[in-house]
């Protein structure tokens, strides 16, 4: 049993409410998107350990479809918004981009939507060539997705994602370069660029980038080496062979399942609300953010007087009759 599991995936789930303001008001998609598919995740992790802590039953079979193959669409999603955010970063430090108009924003979250949603959905469907059964339930942990080892699911579901991470880590380095090149008139070049971006922010987008990088190489690394330990690679022979008694549910108790097993799911499970509770701490106590609290706070101090104020008036108003 894991009673700490669905109060901290909730904790970490809510929490992103304290940087969304600044970064809706900035039109950052890339940065919405890791929002988005944290905030799934996590909701999905904290549902799983609440219907299923100490158990194995096979409830709710539509949810789990749905969630698996979210959980999937997030392992593809958070290294493909990492990489617009690089590439997003090295254009504006750049010379290249001397000033960014309104139809640039517009093409950039044109094809930070296409990868940030709309590749992780087609990645979700092509989940289903690699997709041996339907889904397993795991005890204290939930539903969780299915993959018949072969070489294509090793290129599909673990290459990919390092790839694009990849990818991130060089338009990263990039970035960083043309960041200490110029770092000292780096603020005017900012605001010459029509960005955005502040030195601040730019820092701690291109700190989150890295960190989510490093994140998604180690967790994608870990499963494939996981796999490579727990199964051989099986030969794809036929589509009825991988997927016959596709409608199968497997069910794993924990008391059956070995040490390392337990382990790696458990090192698993941490990674998602300790990536959210990284991305918070980094976003929610900038000084744009402390600017939106300071403004809730005035609205919420000034509602309430004035409804005593109302109210005090109503009661002299009342005293008098």
């Amino acid at each position: 049993m894991h009673p700490e599991f669905a109060p901290v995936a909730f904790i970490a789930a809510f929490s992103l409410v304290l940087p969304l303001p600044c970064h809706w008001r900035a039109g950052n998609v890339a940065t919405l998107s890791i929002m988005f598919w944290l905030f799934l995740a996590n909701m999905i992790y904290a549902i799983d350990a609440v219907v299923w802590a100490g158990s194995i039953d096979i409830v709710g079979a539509v949810w789990c479809d749905i969630s698996t193959k979210l959980i999937i669409g997030t392992n593809i999603a958070l290294p493909a918004a990492c990489l617009c955010i690089c590439i997003h970063l090295e254009q504006v430090a750049s010379v290249r981009l001397a000033r960014t108009s309104q139809s640039d924003k517009r093409r950039r979250q044109i094809f930070e939507s296409l990868m940030c949603f709309a590749l992780p959905v087609l990645y979700m469907i092509l989940h289903y060539i690699v997709q041996g059964h339907r889904f397993d339930i795991i005890e204290d942990y939930g539903c969780r997705p299915t993959v018949y080892f072969s070489v294509p699911s090793i290129i599909l579901i673990w290459l990919l994602p390092i790839l694009l991470s990849v990818a991130s880590i060089i338009f990263g380095g990039l970035a960083l370069r043309h960041f200490i090149k110029r770092r000292i008139s780096f603020a005017a070049h900012l605001d010459a660029s029509q960005s955005a971006l502040t030195t601040s922010r730019y820092l701690r987008l291109m700190l989150m980038s890295m960190l989510e990088m490093v994140w998604s190489i180690a967790l994608t690394s870990y499963t494939l080496w996981f796999n490579f330990l727990s199964s051989p690679v099986r030969p794809y022979t036929s589509w009825a062979d991988v997927h016959s008694n596709f409608s199968r549910i497997d069910t794993y108790p924990s008391l059956f399942l070995p040490p390392l097993v337990i382990r790696a799911y458990y090192f698993l499970w941490w990674l998602i609300p300790i990536s959210t509770f990284a991305f918070v701490a980094m976003f929610a106590f900038g000084r744009d953010a402390v600017e939106d609290y300071k403004k809730l706070f005035f609205v919420v101090r000034n509602v309430t007087l004035r409804r005593k104020s109302s109210s005090t008036a109503s009661k002299g108003a009342f005293d008098k009759r």
